[in-house]
């Protein structure tokens, strides 16, 4: 069966997510970061931020909820059975500092087939309160056997 390519294009509701202090240090000690900015609002305003900094990965926290709708969009048609993850790329901007908030729209930006296999990419941008975009994610899925 081909990969249905109707939705390329499609943009989702945007997604609010309010970055707290409580939870870029719980992110931070979960995968063993040790930089002090990360978990010491004192050491992170020393350094001259306002408050604690998020982790460069923490940006799948705040942007993976925009992300599922596309993923289970039952026009997109994704085999969930045959489904595996292809991979993920970031593209950061500013800083990402507890306080902010952040709106992050996620897009179909391409589907296609090739040996078999069916390519679902979806586009996440992410913006701060300010307009700033801190984020730019691509999220690849594999489909076998299409």
């Amino acid at each position: 069966m081909p990969v249905n390519t109707k939705a390329i294009g499609k943009t989702y509701e945007p997604v609010l997510y309010a970055v707290g202090r409580e939870k870029i240090k719980e992110y931070a000690l979960a995968v063993g970061e040790t930089n002090p900015l990360h978990l010491d609002v004192t050491a992170a305003r020393a350094a001259g931020h306002d408050d604690v900094v998020a982790p460069p990965m923490f940006a799948v926290v705040y942007s993976a909820p925009a992300v599922g709708p596309p993923i289970f969009d039952p026009e997109i048609e994704l085999n969930f059975a045959m489904m595996v993850h292809g991979g993920q790329e970031f593209e950061w901007g500013p800083l990402v500092i507890a306080g902010d908030e952040i709106t992050t729209t996620a897009s179909v930006k391409d589907i296609s087939e090739a040996d078999g296999r069916g390519y679902y990419v979806f586009e996440s941008i992410s913006t701060n309160q300010r307009g700033e975009q801190v984020c730019r994610g691509t999220w690849t899925n594999i489909v076998r056997g299409v």
